[in-house]
C-alpha cells in the first residue's frame, strides 16, 4: 500500500515546533533581551520571539512527504526548497523517538535509516507523525519485512529489570556528565562569578576547619555519590521499560520512560552480534549486546540491543537471534604462547622502564610501593588479556574475542564476509603472529582476529570462507 500524493505531518506539530524553535534559539533570544535592555526598546525582544515562533509554525506548511512504489520523499525548506529521496529497497531500519511533549500530544518522530550516517538536512525524519500511524508506515517502508497480518505472534526476548541498574555506575557515565557540566559552567564564566561569592567563602572556611586531607576525601565521596546517582538516573530514564520482541523476521526494540524510543529492524539483514564486557561490568557478571547488522552502525546507540545486563540474559538473546546457541557458548581456540608473551611484554615494558628510572633517581621508599602496585596491576591485566584472546570457526560462524578493560566477543556470520586481510606489524613478524581481518558490509565493517599464529591465518579464512580455498589462497596470497 502506497500513497503517491504529498502528505502533511500532523497539525498537532504546530504545538511542538514553536517550543523547540524557542529552545534552540535561546542564545538569540538572550541577545535580543540584552539589546532591548540596553536600548530601552523591548520591541527587539518581542520581534525575536515572534520570528522564532513563526519559523516553527511555518514548518508545517513547508514540510510534506510522499511514499511511491520505488522511493519515499521528504520535502522541506522555507526559503530554499529541498526534496530528500530514499529508495525503498535501501531502507534498513525504521525508528521512532517521542520526547515528553510529543507523547503528551500523541506524536512521534519517525526516522528512516539506510545504513549511511546521516545528520542535519541529510537525515530522513518525519517530525511529527501521529503515533497510531506508525505501524502502517513501518509496514509500508520495510518492504522486505513480513506484513503484520501474516506474521505469527511475536515472542518476547528480553524485558528490562530494575536489577539491571546495578551495572549503571560501572560505566563512568556519571563522571562524564559531571565533567561536562563543570566545563560548561567554566566556559559560561559562572565559576569566576562564584569565586568571590558568599557561598564560595563559606566553602573555603569549612575546608580550612576540616583540613586538606579531610576536604579531599569528602570532595571525592561527594563526586562519587553524585556520579552513581546520575548514572543510575540516566540508565533508568533511557532504558527503563525496555522490551525486545521478535515477530518472525522483524525485531522490535522499545525503551525509555520520559522519552520513548522504538526501533524496528529487518532480521534478514542480521549478520551476528557482539557481547561487550567492560572489566567492571564483567566483574559483576554483566554484558552489553550489540547487533552486527547490514545498514546499522556497529557502535553507540544505533546498534545497541541490550544495555549492561546479566551476561546470561545477553548470551540467551544473542543465541535466539542468530539461531546457534553452540556458537555463543563454545570454547575458543587459544592463540599460543607467542601471543601470551606479547601481552605480558606490552603490559610490563612501561613499568619496567619506570622501575629503572626510579632506581637511577634513588627515590623515597613509598614510590617503590606505588611502583609495585603498578606492576601488580599490569600483571593482572596481562593475564586477563591473555585469557580472553581466542577465536573459533564453527557451523558457519566466525567468533573472535579480545581485550580486558573493554573485552568483546564478536559473532560474525561467515556468509556475510566479503573479504579477508592479513596484516603484520614489525613486532608481530618477529613473534610469528598476524592480525586476520574479516571485511563485511554489516556493523563496524571489519572484525579482527588479533595475534593469531601467522601460519594459521589463511587457513582460518579458508575454513570460514570456502571461496578463499577455491582461489588457491589457503596458504596465503601474501601478507599485507
Amino acid at each position: 500500500m502506497t500513497d503517491d500524493a504529498w502528505q502533511r505531518l500532523s497539525p498537532r506539530m504546530l504545538l511542538v515546533h514553536p517550543v523547540h524553535e524557542v529552545l534552540q534559539q535561546i542564545p538569540l533570544l538572550i541577545g535580543a533581551v540584552v539589546l532591548g535592555s540596553a536600548t530601552g526598546n523591548q520591541s527587539w525582544t518581542i520581534a525575536a520571539i515572534v520570528l522564532t515562533v513563526g519559523v516553527g509554525l511555518a514548518r508545517w506548511f513547508t514540510t510534506g512527504y510522499r511514499i511511491e512504489p520505488d522511493e519515499v520523499q521528504l520535502r522541506t525548506g522555507l526559503l530554499q526548497r529541498k526534496v530528500l529521496s530514499v529508495p525503498r529497497n535501501r531502507i534498513r531500519s525504521v525508528s521512532t523517538d517521542a520526547r515528553l511533549l510529543h507523547r503528551l500530544l500523541g506524536l512521534t518522530v519517525l526516522r528512516i535509516s539506510t545504513g549511511q550516517e546521516a545528520k542535519g538536512d541529510s537525515e530522513f525524519a518525519l517530525d511529527a507523525v501521529e503515533a497510531q500511524q506508525v505501524p502502517r508506515l513501518r509496514a509500508i517502508l520495510l518492504v522486505d519485512a513480513v506484513p503484520a497480518a501474516e506474521a505469527p505472534a511475536g515472542r518476547e526476548l528480553a524485558r528490562w529489570q530494575p536489577s539491571w541498574l546495578r551495572y549503571s555506575p560501572l560505566s563512568f557515565t556519571g563522571l562524564a556528565m559531571i565533567a561536562a557540566a563543570a566545563g560548561v559552567i567554566y566556559q559560561a564564566g559562572v565559576g569566576a562569578a562564584l569565586r568571590d561569592s558568599e557561598l564560595a567563602q563559606s566553602g573555603i572556611a569549612v575546608a580550612e576547619r576540616l583540613g586538606v586531607l579531610a576536604t579531599v576525601v569528602v570532595g571525592v565521596l561527594v563526586v562519587l555519590v553524585a556520579s552513581v546517582a546520575l548514572s543510575v538516573l540516566r540508565s533508568l530514564l533511557t532504558y527503563g521499560n525496555l522490551v525486545a520482541r521478535r515477530d518472525s523476521d522483524v525485531l522490535h526494540l522499545e525503551h525509555g520512560l520520559l522519552r520513548l524510543r522504538q526501533h524496528t529492524y529487518d532480521m534478514r539483514r542480521l549478520r551476528g552480534g557482539t557481547l561487550r564486557e567492560p572489566l567492571l561490568v564483567r566483574a559483576f557478571g554483566g554484558a552489553r549486546l550489540d547487533a552486527v547488522m547490514t545498514g546499522v552502525g556497529g557502535q553507540g546507540e544505533a546498534s545497541l540491543l541490550l544495555p549492561p545486563c546479566p551476561a546470561g540474559t545477553a548470551r540467551g538473546v544473542l543465541a535466539e537471534l542468530i539461531g546457534n546457541p553452540g556458537a555463543v557458548d563454545a570454547q575458543l581456540v587459544a592463540h599460543g604462547s607467542a601471543a601470551v608473551r606479547r601481552r605480558w611484554t606490552r603490559a610490563l615494558v612501561l613499568p619496567g622502564v619506570l622501575g629503572v628510572a626510579l632506581l637511577v633517581a634513588a627515590v623515597p621508599g613509598w614510590l617503590w610501593v606505588l611502583w609495585g602496585l603498578t606492576v601488580g596491576g599490569a600483571g593482572l591485566l596481562a593475564a586477563d588479556r591473555a585469557r580472553s584472546l581466542g577465536h573459533l570457526v564453527r557451523d558457519g560462524w566466525l567468533i573472535t574475542r579480545a581485550g580486558s578493560l573493554e573485552r568483546r566477543r564478536d559473532h560474525l556470520e561467515a556468509a556475510g564476509i566479503i573479504g579477508w586481510t592479513v596484516r603484520q606489524t614489525f613486532f608481530q613478524r618477529r613473534a610469528g603472529l598476524a592480525t586476520l581481518i574479516a571485511a563485511t558490509a554489516a556493523g563496524e565493517k571489519r572484525y579482527a582476529v588479533l595475534d593469531i599464529p601467522a601460519t594459521q591465518a589463511w587457513s582460518v579464512a579458508a575454513t570460514a570462507s570456502p571461496w578463499v580455498a577455491d582461489n588457491g589462497w589457503a596458504d596465503g596470497p601474501g601478507l599485507r
